[in-house]
This record gives structure tokens, sequence and C-alpha cells, in this order.
């Protein structure tokens, strides 16, 4: 799940701008911080630039099954 979420920084806690999926509860997730430039603009334009990112993720990423074992010697023909 990728999922983009705004936080205030308050006594060194992350504060959400809204809740968490259930799905999440118990999990660890891993957080990037992005400090916000001083412009709006600048702001928008790295979200635009970080979801077009996921985006393509998503676009070109697959789930391989449990115990996937990828065979070089088939390929090369060794």
């Amino acid at each position: 799940m990728l999922q983009i979420i705004q936080a205030t920084c308050t006594n060194g806690e992350l504060v959400l701008s809204e809740k968490l999926s259930s799905e999440l509860e118990g999990k660890t997730i891993q957080i990037m911080i992005l400090e916000p430039s001083e412009s709006t603009q600048a702001i928008d334009s790295e979200e635009s630039k970080i979801q077009q990112f996921l985006e393509r993720v998503n676009n070109y990423s697959f789930p391989l099954p449990p115990g996937y074992k990828f065979n070089r010697e088939e390929i090369y023909d060794r």
C-alpha cells in the first residue's frame, strides 16, 4: 500500500492530518519525511513528482509467489 499523508511534528511526535487505515493495525510501516519548501507551488510540484514516481512503480511492479527463485542458468543456457 502506498499512501501520502501530511503530518505535523509536535513535541517530537507526528500528528497525522488523517487517520490511518485499520489494515495497518499492528504492522510496522516506513515513513519518508519531506520538508516543505517556502512556496506552496514547490510543495505541490514535489508531491506531484512523488505521486508520478509511485504510479510508475505500481505500473511496472508485480507480485511474485512465495518461494520464487530466479533461475539464471536457464536464461544463460548453462
